[in-house]
């Protein structure tokens, strides 16, 4: 166990890469003359993205989105946009801050999932566990998709209101876990803890024999976790693009929090079932909501600080390193305040 933190360290380091490598390499897909209408972009296998969404109810208009393959970790997705293998990437806020912070120029554009009480990503145990607390998790394994991302820092963030010191809490050691797995290593006692959310928490939770031990609700209420980021050099070269494309998403948004649940969900349906790609959509139906906190996922000081604050506090970057208005723009999004079409 006492390697755990920096194994995580190494982790959160590979984010710096990226700089390394878009530095050195020019976006694809026409970027380097200006003026793309195709967006190059990964998936969730069984998921429905908001841009996916976004294209199906027509809000695109002539830009087209073209998938190159799934994705597990929204840090590989976003290091992917850093050095051009795909046009947007999505990630938790604190691993935008770290590439960015690692000299990525990267924009955040505009906040696609979030927490609420709908929405949002719980730590679960067996319903028999005898962990009932954050000092109960010393020596035990927490099993999410990724780390550096949204559910370390929540775990992070639990542990030291529960009291661990920073040795204490490098004794707890979390593991990537493929979503689609992930309750299946709890269930199997693989692992002691198990992210889950959206609609796999909830197939889980239906499934009965789990308990929360926390969720990322209830440490933060609610509040947007994570955006969509271009480079800046995609955003100079293709601002009508990216201007169709954000307002899109942000019309998407807006129509899933306005449309009654079995039609959005029918909806997603439909476009999982139109892609062919042999996927399971019976967990579609656990869907609830995107949990966007601002209208139309306009971005706000505040949803990028937080984790400024936390990289700053572990170390991870310098005081001062960053400054978050040069983390996000909300310029592209001309996404009215409530979405007043149908479809």
């Amino acid at each position: 166990m006492a390697t755990s933190a920096s194994s995580r360290r190494r982790f959160l380091s590979l984010l710096g890469l990226s700089a390394v490598a878009v530095s050195c390499g020019t976006t694809a897909n026409g970027a380097a003359s200006g003026r793309t209408r195709t967006l190059r972009y990964q998936g969730w296998a069984g998921q429905v993205t908001l841009p996916e969404l976004a294209e199906d109810l027509g809000y695109l208009g002539g830009v087209k989105l073209k998938w190159i393959g799934n994705t597990i970790s929204g840090p590989q997705d976003i290091q992917s946009a850093a050095t051009g293998q795909v046009d947007f990437g999505g990630a938790f806020n604190g691993a935008v801050v770290k590439l960015a912070g690692n000299g990525a120029p990267v924009k955040a554009v505009i906040s696609y999932y979030g927490s609420d009480k709908d929405a949002y990503n719980g730590f679960y145990v067996l319903k028999d566990s005898p962990i009932r607390s954050a000092r109960d998790l010393i020596g035990k394994k927490v099993g999410m998709n990724t780390l550096g991302a949204h559910s370390e820092a929540m775990l992070d963030i639990y542990l030291q209101r529960g009291g661990l010191s920073r040795a204490e809490i490098g004794e707890v050691e979390p593991l990537v876990v493929p979503p689609v797995d992930t309750e299946q290593t709890l269930r199997q006692k693989q692992t002691d803890v198990a992210v889950l959310g959206g609609i796999l928490r909830d197939k889980a939770l239906a499934a009965g024999g789990v308990r929360a031990l926390f969720t990322d609700y209830q440490l933060l209420g609610a509040f947007s976790a994570g955006t969509y980021v271009m480079t800046d050099r995609f955003l100079k070269q293709n601002p009508d693009t990216a201007r169709v494309f954000v307002t899109g998403v942000g019309k998407a948004i807006e129509w899933a929090r306005s449309t009654p649940h079995e039609q959005v969900v029918a909806r997603m349906t439909d476009i999982v079932r139109k892609r062919g790609r042999n996927e399971d959509t019976s967990a579609l139906k656990y869907w609830r909501s995107f949990g966007v906190a601002e209208t139309a996922g306009r971005i706000t000081d505040k949803e990028l600080q937080l984790w400024i604050d936390w990289l700053t506090e572990r170390g991870d970057v310098k005081k001062g390193q960053v400054k978050v208005a040069d983390l996000y723009t909300n310029e592209y999004n001309a996404a009215p305040s409530a979405s007043t079409s149908g479809s």
